[in-house]
């Protein structure tokens, strides 16, 4: 059960283009951080006090999957015109296949060649050519890659550039500095097409006082696609349809993360990334099996969250689904006021933003 039939514009509210960040707080854990508890007054504190905000014994879950550049620029080749076509890679399907969304897609039928290169940039093993296998709705196409396994990633990562979320990349080119501001310091398997972005907050000096604290952190996967920051456009939350995201928890740390909350400790999801694959990993019971494969889990209020005690969360669009997954966990009366706090007192929103610490509504347990 991922939660009731809801109206999408009980989740909408007004949020003034300048809260949206550009660029990341500096050092990454200086961002600030709102305390939201249902019933209790707010809290402005910052990211670094996390520590003193957990309890020894809590377990942290940070995802540490890696972003690929999965902006790739080319032209349509062997037909009368070479359009210019931008392709955002969603999904790996297999070692040479990956679900993209393109722009312009009216310009593609199947069958055809994209040759990417971007400003004269082609990859150590030639031009990467790619052939339209299957076309979808809104911009959805299947492309099977000249190369294969780790040589295409080698080839994407040669004329690739990262690939910013919409709302930042409409108000400024990405350059060389997201390279590195969009990756957390957790990143190791690469395959995501969008950061996690509650972990860009970490740093090494963050990761001692957690220690120091008694606070565990483990790791998970889940390889976020573009789909999960889409705004939703359809007007009942039941006939939106979520892209489906790999992800994998090993046995090692389900065990892990079940015998600490045996004993008392609180299992605290970094971003909604890791809420959800925990979710998903969990049982009726609320403990966590070993996972690997898919999840397409869409949380709106009246889900009943097994796994997550604590929520660490960055600060969502209006009408998206990850608004509405810390509506289902804080309440919706509860982040609406906490949300309109944030944008008065001046929060950033959005992947480069500032953080939230989220407690439950007891309603949601």
């Amino acid at each position: 059960m991922t939660g009731r039939n809801m109206r999408t514009d009980l989740f909408d509210f007004e949020l003034p283009p300048e809260r949206i960040a550009l660029r990341p707080a500096h050092p990454r854990d200086a961002a600030r951080l709102l305390v939201v508890r249902p019933g209790a007054a707010l809290q402005d504190r910052r990211v670094s006090d996390l520590a003193e905000l957990l309890q020894d014994g809590d377990q942290l879950v940070v995802n540490d999957t890696r972003v690929i550049p999965a902006q790739l620029t080319g032209r349509r080749i062997g037909r009368d015109a070479e359009p210019r076509i931008e392709a955002t890679l969603i999904k790996r399907l297999d070692g040479s296949r990956w679900q993209a969304l393109a722009k312009p897609a009216k310009k593609l039928i199947e069958g055809d060649t994209i040759r990417f290169g971007n400003e004269g940039r082609v990859c150590l093993l030639g031009h990467l050519d790619a052939q339209v296998e299957a076309k979808g709705d809104n911009g959805e196409v299947t492309l099977t890659f000249s190369f294969h396994g780790p040589t295409l990633d080698q080839a994407i990562a040669d004329v690739g550039a990262p690939p910013l979320p919409p709302y930042i990349a409409a108000r400024r080119a990405p350059d060389e500095q997201d390279a590195s501001d969009y990756q957390t310091m957790f990143a190791a398997h690469a395959g995501a097409v969008a950061a996690p972005t509650a972990g860009l907050h970490f740093t090494p000096a963050l990761e001692a006082a957690l220690a120091a604290r008694g606070v565990a952190i483990h790791r998970l996967t889940l390889h976020v696609g573009a789909g999960t920051f889409l705004p939703v456009k359809v007007d009942d939350t039941d006939e939106h349809r979520m892209h489906s995201e790999w992800g994998t928890v090993s046995g090692q740390t389900a065990t892990a993360l079940n015998a600490a909350r045996a004993a008392g400790g609180r299992i605290v999801a970094v971003g909604t990334t890791s809420l959800r694959l925990l979710e998903s990993a969990a049982d009726a019971s609320g403990a966590i099996q070993p996972f690997s494969g898919d999840t397409d889990i869409f949380i709106t209020p009246g889900y009943r969250f097994r796994a997550v005690d604590v929520l660490m969360t960055n600060f969502h669009l209006p009408r998206s689904t990850l608004f509405m997954l810390v509506s289902a966990f804080s309440g919706l009366g509860t982040m609406k006021q906490a949300y309109a706090h944030a944008i008065a007192d001046g929060y950033r929103f959005y992947s480069y933003g500032d953080a939230s610490l989220l407690f439950p509504d007891p309603a949601s347990r």
